[in-house]
């Protein structure tokens, strides 16, 4: 298995696409951590308990209700001797990996945290209004912390692209996932015309991420696909 040049954590992504997987190798006395329900199988030699992180019930019942995230994680420890994990998302998608050193934070759309070293702290942000009501993102943002190896997940499958200093790159609100917290961004309309011809297009309000930095991005839209569901519940 690859081994985190931060952590030194070892760890596979299995079946990257639509329904990735991850397996990690947890060895005895060290822990890992995840959301509420991630974890799909492991070894007996581990034993998985609850955990508020470091920000403490407040800080869980902070990210529950402004985010949307889950109040208690998942640690995983090597109780008995060396394991194996494996998690997985709760929906179809794909699983990518931050390295972080500690020098910059990411910020990670609802739902987008799945797992990592819990030397990674994930607290709710607030963030500005405007970005708050129109970038499909909600007020309240996660906010990745620390250093360590951390793991998103993605609806359907996760890219991402470097953006240069200076240089903009387009993504639809539906659709970003992860970026540093020293990366801007502003909500714009997708055409350069009206509000209306935005709206026709079918993509209505974009995001313009402004470098430099790593911005991840997935393939598919929930909302989109709960519409599309929707339509068809209705005819």
């Amino acid at each position: 298995m690859p081994v985190s040049e931060i952590s030194g954590l070892e760890y596979q992504i299995m079946y990257k696409g639509a329904f990735a997987m991850l397996q990690v190798a947890i060895p005895k006395g060290a822990t890992f951590r995840a959301e509420s329900d991630a974890m799909v199988a492991m070894s007996p030699t581990l034993d998985i308990s609850a955990n508020t992180g470091k920000s403490g019930l407040m800080g869980a019942m902070a990210r529950k209700f402004l985010s949307g995230e889950t109040a208690f994680y998942q640690d995983i420890t090597g109780a008995r001797g060396d394991g194996i994990a494996f998690f997985a998302p709760s929906y179809p998608g794909d699983i990518a990996v931050i390295e972080m050193d500690g020098t910059t934070d990411y910020r990670l759309s609802k739902n987008a945290y799945m797992a990592g070293t819990p030397t990674i702290e994930i607290n709710a942000k607030m963030q500005n209004m405007l970005n708050g009501m129109m970038s499909g993102q909600g007020l309240f943002i996660l906010n990745a912390k620390g250093k360590g190896t951390l793991f998103i997940s993605s609806y359907g499958a996760i890219d991402y692209v470097d953006v240069p200093p200076g240089q903009i790159f387009i993504i639809d609100n539906g659709h970003l996932v992860a970026w540093p917290a020293t990366m801007q961004y502003e909500v714009k309309m997708a055409t350069r015309g009206n509000i209306f011809s935005s709206v026709a297009s079918g993509e209505g309000f974009v995001l313009r991420m402004r470098g430099p930095g790593r911005v991840y991005f997935q393939s598919r839209n929930v909302a989109a696909f709960g519409s599309w569901v929707k339509s068809l519940a209705s005819k």
